[in-house]
């Protein structure tokens, strides 16, 4: 893994899990030890899926950019897909307080986004360089 990707998913893991550990409390309060138990859940399933995703697209990066492209397709198809069985699977459940954990899901999701944006905005560069030879295309 290159330094930047490490410092991409340094940026986004860290603040989705001090929010997850507020959804926790405020779980705690809203459900009690149900509520608690679901954003904990929500929590380790936000970070898991999208710091798998990071990883398999920093592998692929090292292949090609069209291979880290078609990464990062297939790595948010498999998320889509995986998160779709979990709360199929999860619908009858009564462990945890399910709405809890979905809106953990989602709050946990944008905050990952928006923390993977905000490093990458503050790196200063695009995150694919132009090859050498690009034609250039001023007017």
């Amino acid at each position: 893994m290159q330094s930047s990707d490490a410092r991409i998913l340094r940026g986004a893991a860290i603040p989705t899990g001090l929010v997850g550990v507020g959804a926790v409390l405020i779980g705690l309060l809203a459900a009690g030890a149900k509520g608690a138990l679901a954003a904990a859940l929500a929590t380790v399933v936000v970070i898991a899926f999208f710091s798998v995703s990071a990883l398999a697209v920093s592998w692929a990066a090292k292949v090609s950019s069209q291979t880290m492209m078609l990464a990062a397709l297939a790595s948010y198809m498999v998320k889509i897909l995986a998160v779709m069985v979990l709360v199929t699977t999860m619908d009858g459940v009564s462990i945890w307080d399910t709405t809890v954990f979905g809106w953990t899901v989602v709050g946990l999701a944008l905050i990952w986004i928006a923390a993977e944006f905000r490093v990458a905005l503050q790196r200063g560069r695009p995150y694919i360089d132009e090859p050498e030879n690009a034609l250039d295309r001023s007017p």
